[in-house]
Order: structure tokens, then C-alpha cells, then sequence
């Protein structure tokens, strides 16, 4: 089985084609394993919190921001549940999560700006702290450890290595979202990359069930062979 691994994610590639082994279903789900996944859910808690604390409930801002940020997590994870059946599909879902959050990270610059406030440059320190932070690089004030997920066998980042940045300003607090909801769609644009070439090299499910096909005349199975004579 080919594993490929970007931005620390896993695509999970079928065997190599013609292959006697190959599955006609590769392995999929795994989705919490993905470091989008991961980043996504974390974008999704820190949305759901900061609606909660800066709109009032019935602010339709909420209900589209909340939705965009549930968006981004749920189709991620709709997408790798399909892999096993459609390449096509699980390349659509992503690419819908990518744009989700695009639309939620537009919500968040419109918040700056009616506020007149600044978005954090990529390079400054602020925008690097939390980058290191959500990579579990750092550990958060009041400390939950330093291996991240950007390591092969580091503990997974959640909203709780963020909560205590709660009595923040709003505008600090969103540009903190905003800092993590570009790295997820990094490393959603580096996924998306990833099946692209897969499905270029393997094909959908029907290409994988002709090649099963073929596997299976070219190497008839012992029960096979005696129910014909011994004849292929």
C-alpha cells in the first residue's frame, strides 16, 4: 500500500496498478489522523466561541460564520469517508471544505475592517506565535506540553491549547483565527494537490474494478482452476 504524506497528512494511495494485490477498495476514513481535519475542528470550536462572544444570538453573521467553520470540518471528513468508493468525490468534498473556509476567513478580515482594525502580517511576531502554537511547537501559557502534531507520534492540538487566550480583545482574538484557519487551508491546498495526482495515476472505481478484473483472469485462484478441469 502507497502511502503518500504531505504538510503531515496522509493520502492514502491504492497499490500500484496491475498489481494481483491491489484492493479494489483502498483503505479510507482516518480522517482524524489528517492534520486538516485536526486544524479544521480547532477553527470550528474557536469560531463557535468567538460568535458566542462578539454577535448577538440572533446576528445572522453567526449562523454563517458557525456554518462555514462546521463546513470546512464536516466536509474534510465527508471527504474520507468517500475515498474508498470515488477519488472523484473525496477531491469534491476538499475542495468545497477549502472554499468554506475561505468564505469563514473573508467573514473574519470583514470583522477587522468594519472595526478598523489590522490583520496580523504572515511574518510578524504574533502570526508566528500562533503558528507555532497551533503546530504544538510551543506550549501554550499554563503549559499542555511541546510535541505537536507536525510530529510523526505528537499529541493533537485542540481548541483547549487556545482557551486561554478567551479574555483577549476581540481584534486579537481574530486575528488568532485567522492565523489558524490559514494554515488549515495550507495544508487543505497541499491535500487537494495530493489526490489530484492520485486520481491522474489510478483513476476512479471503475478503473480499479477493470484492473481487479483483469488481475483475477490473468491470476485464476486454485478454487477456480479445479472447478474447471484444472483449466484457467
Amino acid at each position: 500500500m502507497e502511502t503518500a504524506r504531505q504538510g503531515g497528512a496522509k493520502v492514502r494511495g491504492n497499490a500500484a496498478s496491475g498489481s494481483k494485490n491491489a484492493r479494489l477498495l483502498p483503505p479510507h476514513g482516518g480522517y482524524k489522523n489528517l492534520l486538516s481535519y485536526q486544524k479544521a475542528e480547532v477553527v470550528y470550536d474557536a469560531t463557535v466561541r468567538f460568535c458566542e462572544d462578539f454577535f448577538q444570538k440572533r446576528d445572522r453573521t453567526v449562523d454563517q460564520m458557525v456554518q462555514a467553520a462546521r463546513s470546512g470540518k464536516q466536509n474534510t471528513v465527508e471527504g474520507s469517508m468517500a475515498s474508498g468508493t470515488s477519488r472523484e468525490m473525496e477531491l469534491k468534498l476538499t475542495n468545497v471544505a477549502r472554499a468554506s473556509l475561505e468564505e469563514l476567513l473573508t467573514d473574519y478580515r470583514d470583522f477587522l475592517r468594519s472595526r478598523g482594525a489590522v490583520e496580523w502580517e504572515k511574518n510578524s511576531k504574533e502570526a508566528l506565535y500562533v503558528r507555532r502554537l497551533a503546530a504544538g511547537k510551543i506550549a501554550p501559557p499554563g503549559g499542555r506540553g511541546t510535541t505537536g502534531t507536525e510530529g510523526t507520534k505528537g499529541r493533537v492540538v485542540t481548541y483547549e491549547d487556545f482557551r486561554c487566550f478567551e479574555d483577549r480583545p476581540a481584534e486579537v482574538r481574530a486575528n488568532i483565527v485567522i492565523s489558524l484557519i490559514k494554515q488549515t487551508n495550507y495544508l487543505l491546498d497541499q491535500q487537494i494537490r495530493k489526490l489530484e495526482e492520485i486520481f491522474l495515476q489510478e483513476g476512479g472505481l471503475r478503473e480499479r474494478m477493470t484492473r481487479a478484473r483483469l488481475a483475477a483472469r490473468d491470476n485464476p485462484s486454485p478454487l477456480t482452476t479445479s472447478r474447471h478441469g484444472g483449466r484457467p
